[in-house]
This record gives C-alpha cells, structure tokens and sequence, in this order.
C-alpha cells in the first residue's frame, strides 16, 4: 500500500542498529552489518526465535547506509530512518521572486501568508484579484508534485513485475516494476499530482520506492549474496547441494575441505538489466549438528591427537602482544 510521505514513521536509528558510530566510514559499517548478519541470519540460529526479527532490522539500517547519497540525505535530516522524505513546510517566501510582478500589479497584499500551503497562496491572490469568478489576468501555474512511498518485495524489485497504488482522487493504478529497482529510487506518474491553478497542466505523483528485505537474498548493486549452512560432512568431503537464487534452485558443487567464510559464484545469477545479468555470490557457513554424539566427540578427539594446524598462525604472526 501507498503512504503518503508525510505520514510515514520514523524507524530505529540505524546508527545503534549496527553498533557504529555516525563518523564511521563505510568500510566500517560493512564490517558491522556482516558481523551481525552471522549472528541474526534465521539459516544460521535456527534456534534463536528472534533472529528473522534481526536480521531484517540489520539488513534495512544497512540497506540505508551503504549508499552514500542516501546516508547523507538521511544525516542531513531530509529522510528518516526507514528512508523516506521527511515533510517540508513551504513558505510563500519560496514563491515570492517567481509571481512579484503579478502581485505589485493586482496590488495583492501578502501579509500573513507565512507558512501557507502554496495552492492555498494562490487561491487567495485570485480572491484578492477580484472573486473567485472573475477573471485572473491570465495567470497559470502547473500543480503541485505529490511525493508517496510505495513497498515493493525484494524479488520483484530485483526481477521486475507489477504494483498498485491508490492515489487521491485517481482510485487505483497499475504502476509497472522495471527490474533491477534500488531502494530509495523514484518512479514518475506524469499528470497524477496536484490540479494546476488557471488551466494550468497538473503535476506529477513521485512515487519513492522501498525495497522490503528478503529473510534469503542481500542485493549489492546487481550482485546477489546469500549466506548457505553447510554441514560438517559436506565441508570437509565435499558435496552438491540445492541453492536458491532469485531466480530459482540450481544445484552447487562444495569443494572438498571448504572453510566457512569461502565465497563460491553463480555466474548470472544475480540481477539483470538492460540485457546483463550480474552474479550470486554463496558464502558457505559451516553448522554443527545440534547434538554432538560420542561417536563423533571420538573421531575429531583421535583425528586431533595426529593433527595440530593452527588456523590462527599466519593472523597472529607479527601482530605486537
């Protein structure tokens, strides 16, 4: 469903939400989100209820941030949290340069206008004119632009597809997903805005999108990323297994002697646009078995007494203690 901006809540900080600070440069909030994306992901804390819950509000505070442009806008306080505009007063100071001399010649008084909504400015310097049914001189002005969001699912902004939003006056209307849509961006309904003033053209409805998080899929550019849990026996004897895409299931080969944290790509895979498709990339997450049995406590006992690699060597070499 639409909304119109100026009713839109304002989320969490997304500051607090990945444990950064507003200084933080971007290299460090992509370390953070990745951090928590391993500790909130529903795949990997099976049994942690809460996870899902975290995962999207991590995903969404990232989803804001990772964009410079849009962190700015949001440090500049012109979005909120959740990414939409936040509402602006108009003063008929914005309007004063472009209609003063056809003011000064209707001899139009513009005392007390301070903080009145523009249309409203406009019906007032008719009445001032002369009534409102009587001629304006020949004065028109196109209709105002009305700003609205519009949620849209992670799948369909990322494969394209169809929505409907009901806007004022205009009931319901089909309103086309081009794929590849990003979060933030702004789809044009030209004509479905405000009624011009004098025969005036009316203006346009803008409407900004926001991308709903997938419990699956991340998106960077068009670049697909997804977190898969491997079990021990696929990690170290190597498997095929199932793989969702946004796509659909293709079937993945794991190397024998996989690490978590190896990144396997699906060439394709990921986004397409304009004829081009980008790739999935899989980082492979190894999950123990929920109950660690004596048989296999006795195996990696046995197997540690004649194996004694440090997987921390090289990270600590050189490091000052």
């Amino acid at each position: 469903m639409a909304q119109n901006t100026s009713d839109t809540a304002t989320s969490a900080d997304p500051y607090e939400t990945l444990g950064v600070k507003k200084t933080a440069t971007q290299a460090e909030i992509k370390k953070a989100y990745r951090k928590l994306v391993r500790t909130s992901h529903p795949d990997i804390n099976p049994d942690d209820a809460g996870a899902e819950a975290r995962f999207v509000k991590v995903s969404a505070a990232y989803d804001l941030l990772k964009d410079p442009e849009t962190r700015a806008r949001f440090d500049a306080g012109e979005i909120d949290a959740s990414g939409q505009e936040k509402p602006q007063r108009q003063y008929y100071r914005d309007y004063a340069d472009a209609q003063r001399s056809s003011r000064d010649s209707a001899g139009f008084d513009s005392a007390g206008f301070e903080g009145m909504d523009p249309q409203d400015i406009f019906a007032e310097m008719f009445r001032q004119r002369g009534g409102g049914g009587q001629q304006t001189h020949g004065f028109s002005a196109r209709g105002r632009d009305l700003g609205y969001t519009l949620e849209v699912p992670f799948l369909d902004a990322a494969r394209g597809g169809s929505a409907h939003i009901t806007l004022p006056g205009e009931g319901q209307i089909d309103l086309k997903i081009p794929a590849g849509l990003r979060d933030g961006q702004t789809l044009r309904l030209r004509g479905k805005g405000g009624e011009g003033l004098g025969g005036g053209p009316r203006g346009d409805a803008q409407v900004k999108i926001h991308v709903q998080p997938h419990p699956l899929f991340r998106r960077d550019d068009d670049t697909i990323l997804l977190t898969l849990p491997i079990t021990l026996a696929e990690a170290v004897l190597g498997a095929k297994v199932t793989v969702p895409t946004i796509h659909g299931d293709v079937a993945l080969s794991i190397p024998k002697g996989s690490s978590s944290g190896r990144v396997l790509r699906l060439r394709g895979r990921g986004v397409e646009r304009k004829g081009k498709a980008g790739d999935q990339l899989v980082e492979l997450r190894i999950v123990l078995p929920k109950t660690i049995d004596d048989k296999l406590t006795a195996c990696i006992e046995e197997w540690a007494k004649t194996n004694s690699d440090d997987p921390r060597e090289a990270m600590l070499k050189g490091v000052p203690r």
